[in-house]
């Protein structure tokens, strides 16, 4: 679980309502089920008109990456990887074949098989990163879907308040309803603004930086086959691959 991220949401929101109160303002104007209808819905809306099924299903998968990051171990690859190196020196690369039926990970395990099928290091590194490119290519489209929300939030909030200055026009012979409607009003743009800066940009920017320290993991990893294909010195390719986590 991300603390920060956790931290960061009550911290922003706490602020929000201490300042409300300290105002002298009632919380109880600040939830509006009307509102909060009309600014997730529209945005949601509009996010689902603009990207493809699979981009919008994996940005919402990745959404849960702001609050639980997938685990990325790099020093156990690292370790992994100069085992394999230190097995391929000795024993050749063929005695590699028996230890990819244990290899968890789809990327570690495609990369292990083009070893063990004896392409060149060139030839590796050229399939391999085919893949991390189409593998970034489709979580870079899905951040920007929490990117476009935050684009979005804020206009649908607008379109919130010109509602609810619609629905006070409609009741000015009876001031009694008017409050509600005026409360509607503010609060749908401070939902959207609210949503946008609190919520969707961030956890834009922080599935961008996960995917980042992904695809170095991702480029740690060809550089260990090719490393391994090429027959470097295992000390030579643990220097090498230590450096991707420092």
């Amino acid at each position: 679980m991300d603390k920060l991220t956790l931290l960061g949401l009550v911290v922003g929101v706490t602020g929000i309502l201490t300042g409300q109160v300290l105002e002298g303002g009632d919380l109880e104007i600040l939830f509006q089920v009307a509102a909060f209808m009309i600014v997730f819905g529209g945005t949601l809306g509009a996010v689902m008109v603009q990207c493809p099924p699979k981009v919008f299903v994996m940005a919402l998968r990745m959404g849960r990456w702001a609050f639980k990051p997938p685990v990325m171990q790099g020093s156990d690859l690292v370790r992994q990887l100069i085992l394999w190196g230190q097995i391929a020196r000795k024993e050749g690369i063929l005695a590699l074949e028996a230890r990819t039926g244990a290899v968890g990970d789809p990327f570690l395990k495609k990369g292990l098989q083009l070893l063990v099928d004896g392409n060149s290091g060139d030839k590796i590194r050229e399939v391999m990163d085919v893949d991390t490119h189409s593998w970034e290519q489709l979580r870079w489209q899905s951040a920007r879907v929490w990117e476009a929300a935050a684009g979005y939030s804020p206009t649908i909030g607008i379109i919130g308040a010109v509602l609810g200055l619609m629905h006070v026009m409609q009741n000015l012979a009876e001031p009694a309803k008017l409050g509600g409607g005026i409360a509607v009003a503010f609060v749908a743009t401070i939902y959207g603004v609210a949503f946008a800066n609190l919520l969707f940009l961030p956890i834009a920017n922080k599935l961008k930086s996960i995917i980042m320290e992904q695809a170095n993991l991702r480029e740690m990893i060809v550089d260990g086959l090719v490393g391994i294909a090429n027959g470097d010195n295992p000390r030579l390719l643990e220097i090498k691959l230590r450096s991707y986590l420092d």
